[in-house]
């Protein structure tokens, strides 16, 4: 019985050795799928970003280097599937010309792609095409650039109560005045329209010649702010004033990232 205990012995240890090898290989090939998935990742960004960082500079913008970001974990399952969940771009100080010798910035620009098709073989060979299902962009113009694009004297847009309010000094009966409005906001093709209403002016006798002067005041506040053009095909689609500026929303459907769109 001695002998028969003391043989399996040697055999028990023999497989607890062959578990712990097994799970040894595992962790590394993990470990090894981890660092090449990310490898995979950082590579499609950084192509992603150099394509994004060429179209800004073909439309005559300016902005930092994209960052970008494909979401889902793991990478490589979404490149064999041909799907992807999300494409991040950020673009931080965006500038870019609004024409008549303006310049349109934002502090940040976060484009968003979504619903990514993306076949293996198109990958592979180049030939075929990539298209977002939806990409969206979010930038705010600042309301002192906002003031500056407007460019009248001692103006100062802001907003109160989910409004645009406008102030600015006039002079009038040998007086300076303080003269305020609200802002209608209006997009039409890509042109964000800004139109102060109920403009007053505190102090003013209400006579029809002071009133002729402060509407006449209130036209020359009018801007036509056109947005630049913007990768990924991105059209303006609403403004909306808030505490920290004027936000603009851009949207476009079905965009190619494989040639034009990206």
């Amino acid at each position: 019985m001695a002998d028969v205990h003391e043989s399996t012995r040697p055999r028990k240890r023999w497989g607890r050795r062959l578990l712990i090898t097994f799970l040894v290989l595992l962790a590394i090939l993990a470990a090894a799928f981890v660092v090449a998935d990310r490898v995979a990742a950082s590579y499609a960004e950084k192509e992603i970003g150099d394509r994004v960082a060429r179209q800004v500079s073909d439309r005559g913008a300016t902005s930092e280097k994209p960052d970008v970001t494909v979401a889902g974990v793991p990478f490589l399952t979404q490149v064999l599937a041909g799907e992807y969940q999300e494409i991040k771009i950020l673009l931080k100080n965006y500038s870019g010309p609004a024409g008549n010798g303006k310049t349109v910035k934002m502090p940040e620009l976060d484009i968003r792609a979504k619903d990514v098709t993306a076949p293996l073989d198109t990958i592979r060979s180049g030939k075929g095409d990539i298209v977002a299902g939806t990409v969206t962009g979010t930038g705010t113009i600042g309301y002192a650039d906002l003031a500056e694009l407007i460019g009248r004297e001692g103006i100062t847009i802001s907003e109160k109560d989910g409004k645009l309010v406008g102030s600015a000094p006039v002079e009038a009966l040998g007086q300076t005045f303080n003269v305020s409005g609200t802002a209608t906001l209006e997009v039409r093709d890509g042109v964000v329209q800004v139109r102060f209403t109920d403009v007053t002016a505190q102090g003013l006798p209400d006579v029809p010649l002071v009133r002729n002067l402060i509407d006449d005041y209130a036209k020359n506040l009018a801007l036509d702010l056109k947005v630049p053009a913007l990768p990924m095909g991105l059209q303006v689609q609403k403004v909306e004033p808030r505490s920290e500026g004027l936000v603009v929303t851009t949207g476009a459907s079905d965009v190619p990232l494989s040639s034009g769109g990206l």
